[in-house]
């Protein structure tokens, strides 16, 4: 596998594989994304969550608007989506990596933000929690989240590729578990 880097990521940019994006957003190695405006957090209740049942905990749909904010308690949990779309072929893969500047402030990532080559027609999910104990985190549609690593390797067959197997493409907005397979 190997890195792409900045004439190759502008070419995908220009090509449509990340839709929403533009060409400022390519940096040497890297493409920054944005946080769409659909939240997930998690509702409070007496629930146990069994993972090998498929179980998910119960959560709230918030759609902020480009206006909006939300406000990360110290501690909560939160799916949020990128705003930029994702086409990937069947030969790149990519992985999400928080801004450091948010990690710095106490934001953390909780490192799920792999997409399989042939990953398409889809935000990226991305899994937020406020490691904070005493203040709240501002999140704001829009802004700067984290930026994507792009790894080019030898196409993957149709019948192995997320295209074919992936079970989150085509979803739109922030998307809870589907369970362990």
């Amino acid at each position: 596998m190997s890195l792409l880097t900045y004439n190759r990521l502008i070419r995908m940019v220009e090509n449509g594989v990340l839709q929403n994006a533009t060409v400022d957003q390519v940096n040497a190695a890297s493409i920054d994304l944005h946080l769409g405006d659909t939240l997930l957090v998690e509702s409070y209740g007496d629930v146990s969550v069994d993972l090998f049942e498929k179980d998910k905990p119960p959560m709230e749909k918030l759609q902020l608007g480009m206006g909006g904010r939300w406000w990360l308690e110290p501690g909560e949990f939160a799916l949020a989506e990128t705003k930029e779309v994702f086409h990937l072929p069947d030969w790149v893969a990519c992985e999400f990596k928080l801004k450091s500047s948010l990690a710095r402030a106490g934001l953390n990532h909780v490192l799920a933000g792999w997409a399989d080559p042939g990953f398409n027609d889809a935000t990226l999910t991305l899994e937020l929690i406020n490691q904070l104990q005493k203040n709240s985190l501002g999140l704001k549609p829009g802004m700067k989240i984290g930026q994507m690593v792009f790894w080019e390797g030898e196409e993957v067959p149709r019948e192995a590729s997320y295209a074919t197997r992936g079970r989150y493409n085509g979803q739109r907005g922030a998307t809870q578990s589907k369970g362990a397979v």
